[in-house]
């Protein structure tokens, strides 16, 4: 026995659990995924990596702008999916489809909710120095990241992993959680568990402006800064009007000036301790390590930086 599946995504996060659905033997007879957008120049059309992916594996795409229309809801009604399965979609799902009787909706989630429920879990995680995070199978309510879980992974967050690097493990993990998902509820074994809403915790949206570096914190939240934001939007500092991104770092037991480099390999003074900085990226130019970094820069010791 197996179902027929809609599946909802959006980012890269969401292509493994598509792949590994693909790869199923249930069906998937539609993907939804955010509408393709023009780049930042304007010239060409971008598809989402689902979308992407969705070519790849031949499955019938629909991209609305808004899921609460008419359209959409005969869509689902004429098809009679089993189940959704949403990872990222981006969109919240409208309360008349999640009505539709015997239609099951779930959600894979990148924190153990009831913590970080939202748009920016893994970031939140992380600069917020939790100790871990995982995934959660849970089933979609009307409420944002509300309803009850049924399955869920805990991970263990290194200090020194990226929000990136992160994810890519989340999601890895989260593709194979949804299919022992599906067969637990293809058996009718499924237990799904009620969050705790008091002890909910929200991971807004991030912005931009949150990415900017403040020397005078402690040098460990600094990097937890650093590796949140990697790779987007990126922890960044200004020096000479122009913008410094830094994508890797470490921490230091050296005192000195918050903001100050410190010596010739661009150890930068912090609040408590120092952070070395081992990836940078100059405004308007590529990544590089430190080392090949310092060659065509002058960044030299007792220089301030903002």
């Amino acid at each position: 026995m197996s179902f027929k599946i809609i599946f909802m995504g959006t980012p890269e996060f969401a292509v493994p659990s598509l792949k590994a659905l693909s790869e199923s033997k249930h069906e998937i007879i539609s993907v939804y995924t955010q509408p393709p957008k023009k780049n930042q120049r304007g010239q060409k059309i971008k598809k989402s990596p689902i979308h992407l992916a969705a070519e790849k594996f031949n499955i019938d795409i629909r991209t609305p702008i808004q899921l609460d229309t008419r359209e959409e809801y005969d869509f689902f009604q004429k098809k009679k999916p089993n189940l959704v399965v949403v990872v990222a979609y981006g969109n919240l799902i409208p309360n008349e489809l999640l009505k539709i009787p015997k239609l099951l909706f779930i959600n894979l989630h990148a924190s153990l909710l009831p913590r970080w429920r939202g748009a920016a879990p893994v970031e939140r995680a992380i600069l917020n120095q939790d100790k871990e995070t995982g995934v959660s199978i849970m089933k979609i309510v009307k409420d944002l990241d509300a309803g009850p879980y049924m399955r869920q992974i805990k991970v263990p967050i290194n200090h020194e992993i990226s929000a990136g690097e992160l994810k890519n493990h989340l999601s890895e993990i989260g593709s194979k959680l949804i299919i022992e998902s599906i067969e637990l509820i293809l058996k009718g074994e499924e237990k799904f568990i009620e969050q705790i809403s008091s002890n909910s915790t929200y991971a807004k949206k991030i912005k931009k402006s949150e990415a900017k570096i403040t020397w005078e914190e402690q040098a460990g939240k600094i990097i937890s800064k650093i590796n949140a934001f990697n790779p987007k939007p990126g922890a960044w500092f200004e020096y000479k009007n122009l913008r410094y991104k830094i994508f890797k770092a470490e921490e230091v037991n050296f005192q000195g000036p918050a903001g100050e480099i410190l010596d010739d390999n661009l150890t930068v003074g912090a609040g408590k301790n120092s952070i070395k900085i081992l990836e940078i990226q100059k405004e308007g130019k590529n990544k590089l390590k430190v080392e090949n970094f310092l060659i065509g820069n002058d960044f030299k010791r007792g220089i301030k930086l903002n």
